[in-house]
């Protein structure tokens, strides 16, 4: 009741862009079951047939496939969402709670829709609870009209038609109802790829080093992947009380947990089990890799809870008194897997790709990641666990890796895109993935607005259209920056204001300073045109301070430190509109949360238009990133 309180509340918020999704308060429109017949078995079906259409249908609820369904909706494509838990956001949900890892160094930040959900977060969960955090995403997917979202609903079946898939089947167990579901595209991001049901070529395991030449393989030309890992949540407390292990569950002593001593190399480091509470990440229980990650998926969940249990046990009862004051307040249930099976694209993206920066003409996302190869044996080998390659950041991911080879409307986003077991290493973090998911849903909207047209058409005759299409949706693509719209390149402007209109929509270690700061209700940016244009629109970026990653983590430590919104960003702004001489306001918000804003407002005829910030998040001043005329 007091989550719904909340999101209630919540709702009721001035600003629509807020919200936790409008439908949440309104009336159930839930056919009720008719009310003067008693169901028996001669009336009442157990199982409910049920056939759906749509465009686009996306398979998987985690990060990746959010944002591929949040992105083709937003630009008018029918989506169905297919997940197979009962909350979104796979990896980075409160079922298993692994950090939203992406790309490294400053100004490399992922932002789309990734950040709007992020951000989303600060204000709705400021103390990063992940039940809540589940439904911040339950929210951004629900409040979408052209999103039907089943969950519980597991894909087990596809219907195939002149090597298409014309449809896929789906089971699900909580409502007993069997779906069919047909489209005309069809994304996988289940990370594990059902839609391998349709023949779609893939594979599972490491590549042998010399098939393209990777010499960062360790080992290779087997089934073996890197494992599933279960995590643990633990509690400062202000005394302290005793642990007891189930009897399943291994013992451990300080023999088990030997680390080798390696040497020092330029562009290459190890990752090591970490047997202390400070650290509070516990990503080395990790298991899976020398067995089936996803058929014997049971058996592994149950050797991760025997090591788990033990990890804790060993830590809390060891005679240093390490973890005194501390309990265990969370076991995870469900393993995270890092690595099951790859769909083979037009390109199989491979770890010199990586390691040269991924200049890619057709890139549509990026990675920064390390080449962190986690070796199979996993918990299990001794000395360091995983071996990081460090290479460039950001690195590009092109489009031929999204996209089937020999199933012409089957894309796929996360996890299973098109790469080798070591490019996949760099490109498998949550955060990676759900750029390339969004990549995926905006690669689908352009195909419907070109009569539904296949991946590869998309490829061949409008993938600029893509790369603008995404890049003006706030996804930085490498190594080319954002046109900005017509009317702001002909309009004129103070110098200071030049960089709202230069197609870099953040700070970069070369320009630190990058956009314009500006006191909140003093200060203003105006464009200013010779003659009376017409105005319908904005497009705004904001500084939601994207450099590092630590605040947007959630917490793997149940604690009362409240996350704040971040200071620079603009709480309040308004556009004005010179019409006739006249300043008239043609939009306003006095409650924005977010970085990347469009607006739209009733068309004007205007010589100007300026920004004004009224207020800020706690910042002297705000700065702005870009400004469009639209």
């Amino acid at each position: 009741m007091r989550v719904k309180r909340l999101v209630m509340a919540a709702c009721a918020l001035v600003s629509a862009q807020a919200s936790w999704g409008a439908l949440a308060v309104s009336q159930s429109k839930i056919p009720p079951v008719e009310p003067n017949v008693m169901r028996t078995e001669a009336n009442a079906p157990v199982v409910k047939n049920v056939k759906m259409e749509t465009q686009f249908v996306v398979a998987g609820g985690g990060l990746s496939g959010i944002c591929a369904a949040i992105s083709a909706a937003r630009h008018g494509v029918k989506v169905v969402l297919v997940q197979d838990r009962p909350m979104l956001g796979g990896n980075a949900s409160s079922e298993m709670r692994m950090g939203i890892m992406g790309a490294a160094g400053d100004g490399n930040r992922e932002a789309g829709i990734l950040e709007e959900l992020q951000l989303k977060n600060f204000y709705y969960n400021p103390l990063r609870r992940y039940t809540l955090w589940d439904d911040v995403m339950y929210a951004a997917v629900v409040e979408e009209p052209n999103i039907t979202l089943l969950l519980n609903t597991s894909v087990d079946g596809v219907v195939m038609k002149d090597g298409r898939i014309a449809a896929v089947k789906a089971w699900n167990v909580n409502a007993y109802t069997r779906y069919e579901i047909s489209g005309t595209l069809f994304a996988d991001c289940t990370g594990d790829g059902i839609l391998r049901l349709s023949g779609a070529k893939f594979r599972h395991g490491r590549e042998l080093p010399s098939e393209f030449g990777e010499d960062f393989q360790q080992g290779g030309g087997d089934g073996r992947t890197m494992g599933n890992s279960i995590l643990l949540q633990l509690r400062k407390t202000e005394e302290d009380h005793p642990f007891h292990a189930p009897s399943w569950a291994y013992k451990f002593t300080d023999e088990d947990f030997v680390n080798d001593a390696q040497p020092k190399e330029k562009g290459k480091s190890y990752s090591y089990k970490r047997l202390y509470p400070d650290n509070n990440n516990f990503w080395w229980i990790e298991f899976g890799g020398n067995v089936d990650t996803i058929g014997d998926a049971n058996a592994i969940q149950f050797e991760l809870k025997r090591i788990a249990y033990g990890v804790w046990d060993y830590m809390k009862n060891h005679p240093d008194g390490r973890c005194k004051g501390y309990d265990l307040d969370w076991m995870g249930s469900l393993p995270g897997k890092r690595e099951s099976i790859r769909f083979i694209g037009p390109r199989i993206m491979t770890q010199h790709d990586v390691m040269s920066a991924g200049h890619f003409e057709d890139v549509v996302a990026y990675g920064g990641w390390t080449l962190d190869d986690h070796h199979p044996d996993a918990f299990w080998k001794h000395g360091h666990l995983s071996e990081h390659h460090h290479n460039p950041s950001p690195f590009g991911i092109p489009f031929d890796c999204l996209y089937s080879v020999n199933v012409p409307n089957l894309m796929f986003a996360g996890r299973d895109i098109s790469v080798t077991h070591m490019a996949l290493s760099a490109t498998r973090v949550m955060a990676t993935c759900a750029t390339i998911g969004q990549a995926v849903g905006t690669a689908a909207a352009i195909s419907f607005r070109h009569g539904a047209a296949l991946p590869a058409v998309v490829r061949k005759y409008h993938i600029a259209e893509l790369q603008d299409t995404l890049e003006d949706d706030d996804c930085m693509l490498p190594f080319r920056w954002r046109k900005v719209s017509a009317l702001t390149q002909a309009a004129q402007t103070e110098k200071a204001n030049e960089p709202l209109r230069n197609g870099i929509d953040r700070a970069l270690p070369k320009k630190p300073e990058n956009g314009v700061w500006v006191q909140p209700g003093a200060e203003t940016m105006v464009y200013t045109w010779a003659q009376p244009q017409k105005l319908s629109g904005a497009r705004l970026i904001f500084d939601s301070v994207m450099k590092g990653t630590t605040k947007r983590m959630m917490k793997l430590e149940a604690e009362q430190t409240r996350v704040k919104m971040p200071a620079p960003l603009a709480k309040g702004f308004r556009l004005d509109a010179r019409v006739g001489g006249v300043w008239k306001t043609v939009y306003s918000d006095a409650l924005n949360i977010l970085r990347f804003r469009k607006v739209a407002f009733e068309s004007v005829e205007a010589d100007a238009l300026r920004l004004v910030v009224t207020e800020s998040w706690g910042g002297d001043k705000a700065r702005v990133f870009a400004f469009d005329a639209l």
